[in-house]
């Protein structure tokens, strides 16, 4: 069950979601793949999935940590770390306003540490709402921070990924994060310790290159878009058609760049066992 307090954002939007034509007119969405429409509350008691055809809703960072973590186990790390302009780019200050108004959170991922069936961790997620999950300087240092943390307390880190890449308004500062969060995944990972990513849709550009990728366990809902650079700019530069279903999470299974196919309702019993197996009690 999701604590009602976890969505700091009343105006929660989701794909397929309708205008409302009167305030007091309740939320409908509708399914991208099957058409199915269903009203807010009953997309959240399923945790955001269609219940005729499965397809996962992108939900935002706090719902993740409700269908995740134990309930009140969650403490939050790097709260007022957050995104400026450094380099005056044209609009970006006017963009990262109007995402902290969609999104309600003031960067795009949440850290901090919890527990996942008793099983404590550091914890991640990404927020699809702040500019599409994108990474810049902020994003990097709330990132690096937190395996650092976990280093220093010896805790596994579970991850939910999903990002555009890196973030264009921020240049060369956004890019140099791929390298300083990829050293502190390798520091963690020397440590001896676990990093488990859920790679949701999409998983793109500058994450995917890096820290997405460097996990021991790789796992990702159906259906996510994960690569570097998207389909369609593939299909432009080679000029050439691409199978159906390329980049797909199925597609990646195939290819050997994730592990497993995880839907949300088997997520936080999977994450548990493997937490339990790395410390030898399920062993």
């Amino acid at each position: 069950m999701l604590e009602k307090s976890l969505f700091k954002n009343p105006n929660l939007r989701l794909e397929g979601m309708e205008n409302a034509a009167a305030e007091e007119r309740a939320p409908v969405f509708e399914c991208p793949r099957c058409k199915m429409r269903q009203d807010l509350s009953s997309l959240a008691e399923g945790l955001f999935l269609c219940q005729r055809c499965g397809h996962h809703y992108k939900v935002g960072a706090r719902q993740r940590l409700g269908m995740t973590l134990d309930e009140g186990s969650f403490r939050e790390m790097s709260v007022r770390i957050a995104s400026r302009d450094p380099l005056g780019f044209p609009g970006y200050q006017e963009k990262l306003e109007q995402a902290r108004r969609q999104s309600g959170e003031r960067e795009a991922v949440i850290t901090g540490t919890g527990s996942i069936l008793g099983q404590p961790c550091a914890f991640f997620a990404m927020e699809h709402q702040f500019m599409m999950g994108s990474m810049g300087a902020a994003v990097g240092e709330k990132l690096t921070r937190l395996f650092e943390r976990a280093r220093q307390r010896r805790l596994p880190v579970v991850g939910y990924v999903i990002s555009g890449g890196a973030r264009v308004q921020e240049g060369v500062l956004s890019l140099m994060q791929m390298a300083k969060v990829s050293g502190a995944v390798r520091l963690h990972a020397d440590a001896g310790l676990l990093y488990i990513a859920v790679l949701c849709d999409a998983t793109t550009g500058g994450v995917a290159a890096s820290f997405a990728m460097q996990a021991d366990v790789i796992l990702a809902e159906p259906g996510a878009l994960i690569g570097f650079a998207g389909p369609r700019v593939i299909e432009q530069t080679t000029r050439q058609k691409l199978p159906e279903g390329f980049q797909r999470a199925e597609f990646q299974l195939e290819q050997g760049f994730v592990g497993k196919i995880v839907r949300r309702q088997e997520q936080r019993e999977l994450l548990g066992l493997l937490l339990r197996m790395h410390e030898g009690a399920g062993a």
